[in-house]
Order: structure tokens, then sequence, then C-alpha cells
């Protein structure tokens, strides 16, 4: 595996950070006519349906190990259930922005996590640092001061972070659990696996999946289901095998200003300035997370 950042890593780093840093705008231009809940449930549904035939077409058989699928199970709560569900309902009262500054943090959770878990992934000094970081950054974003409310605004933020906790735990399921499973398996499995639970679950809150929409309302479903979500995975595999998983983190970094200009153009949102120095300082974290700024500071001396 070569961890060379390519020409055309960088143009498909660069496009899924495209893609996922759209879908936030998306998400919530759908939730302008559905419910939170049935926006998820789309959204594992057509992504779920769209990753089998791709198998099917490359010639994947279908699993059927119980264990595999309890995995799948569980995945699918962890990685789509819980943090699509959680990231919708803040979007309702919040800024897709803030969103996807928040959603940066996942990369923070995700070293502690598997340092809980995982004997070999210590948390070092470097680690450490830009764990503290990005906690500092998390804290600036959201204001300390606005969690005393506890009002939407503050619980919507809550709810961001905690889907991106659902999505360090999940980092850490798959590892565990999904060893050898081809990647595409793994995502088509997963999301059948929300897809089951999901529907049951919006249909008793919401009500049957809503399927008289607006046009605007499809095409945003249609992005963030198929673009965002199956065809992302599918290019997420693909840079990962081509660069490895630490240069992947600069998706992470890409991804907040794309969303932020989207919210301003298309929904006249503007951030306040602690969400921006948070981001500054979350960026940070992750950078010496990933060991580029450390090796630079290293060579320069």
């Amino acid at each position: 595996m070569s961890n060379t950042l390519t020409p055309r890593v960088w143009f498909e780093l660069a496009l899924l950070a495209l893609i996922w840093g759209g879908s936030f705008l998306a998400i919530r231009t759908a939730l302008d006519e559905i419910g939170f809940l049935s926006s998820v449930a789309h959204r594992v549904l057509w992504a779920a349906l769209l990753l089998w035939i791709v198998a099917i077409a490359r010639g994947y058989a279908f699993p059927r190990s119980p264990r595999l699928w309890v995995a799948f199970l569980v995945m699918g709560l962890l990685n789509n259930i819980i943090p699509f569900s959680l990231m919708a309902w803040g979007q309702l009262h919040i800024e897709t922005g803030l969103t996807a500054i928040l959603n940066a943090a996942t990369a923070i959770w995700g070293v502690l996590v598997a340092a809980l878990i995982f004997p070999d992934e210590r948390l070092t000094a470097q680690r450490m640092t830009g764990v503290v970081l990005g906690f500092l950054g998390v804290a600036t974003a959201i204001g300390l001061a606005n969690l005393k409310a506890l009002d939407l605004r503050s619980m919507a933020q809550l709810a961001v972070v905690g889907g991106t906790i659902s999505y360090a735990f999940a980092g850490s399921w798959a590892r565990a659990n999904l060893k050898g499973v081809p990647p595409l398996i793994s995502a088509a499995g997963m999301l059948t696996g929300s897809t089951l639970i999901m529907l049951p679950l919006a249909h008793a809150i919401e009500g049957p999946l809503p399927l008289s929409l607006d046009a605007g309302t499809w095409i945003a479903i249609a992005y963030y289901a198929l673009a965002a979500t199956a065809f992302a995975y599918l290019l997420y595999y693909r840079i990962l095998a081509a660069a490895g998983a630490g240069n992947l983190l600069l998706v992470t970094l890409m991804i907040p200003p794309v969303a932020i200009l989207l919210g301003t153009w298309a929904r006249d949102e503007a951030l306040a300035p602690t969400s921006y120095a948070g981001f500054a300082l979350l960026a940070l974290g992750l950078l010496i997370l990933d060991g580029r700024i450390l090796s630079l500071f290293r060579r320069g001396n």
C-alpha cells in the first residue's frame, strides 16, 4: 500500500470533501419537508440498494453468516442510525456549517475510544496534545456559556457531538468485528442493517415513509443517499487503499469550509467568530494527530 499523495489522490480527496461537505446542505433541505427520522430512513434505504447493485455487479456473494449480520446490525446502529439521527435533528436548530465543524471532532473521539479498547493504540504525548486541542476546539465552537441555558440550540450542538462519539465507537467495532470483510460488503451490510431498524422506527414515530415529495426534496435525498453515502463510501475505501488512513484526515479538514460556504450561499447562514476559532483549534489538533506539523518542525531543525 502506498501512502503517496499523487495528483489523482488529491483530486479524489477534494471530490470526497466536496461530496460530504454538500451533504449537510442536502440534508437540511430535505428536513424542510420531512421528519429527521424519515430523512435517515431514506438515506440508508436507497444507499443500501445502490451498494448491493454494485456488489452483485462485481460478483460478490451475499453474506449468510448470522454472526456477520449481527455485526452489520451493530455497525449500522453505531455508524448510521445514531449519528445520522442525532445530526439530522441537530441541523434543525443549528447552522449546517457549525454541524460540519463539530462533525470534524470524530477523529478526536476515535483516538480516545481506540486507546480505551485496543492495547496497541496507546495515547502518546503527540496524540494527547492533538486530543486536548480538539476538545478545546469543540468547546470553543459550542461556547461553554451557551451550555448553561440548555436550550434547543445548545442541545442540538450536543446531539451532533454525540453523533461523533457514536462514529468513534463504530470505527473500533469495525476493527474488532469486520476484519477481513470486503469494504463494499461491509458498507452494504451495515446500511442494510440500518434500514431494517430505521424503517420501522421512523414509521412508528413519524408515520409511513413519505414518498410524495417536492422535486427539490427528492433531489436532496438522492444527493445525500446516493452520492454522499453510497458513492462516498466507495470513494472513501478507494482513497484508503491508495493513500492510507492518515491521509484521510485531510478530508475531515476540507469538509467544514465546503459546508460553511454552501450554508452561507443557499441559506444565508452566518457563524459566530467562536465557531471559526473552534475549527482552527480542532484543525490544529487533527494535524498534530496526523503528524505532519511535527514532521515539518523536525525537518526544519
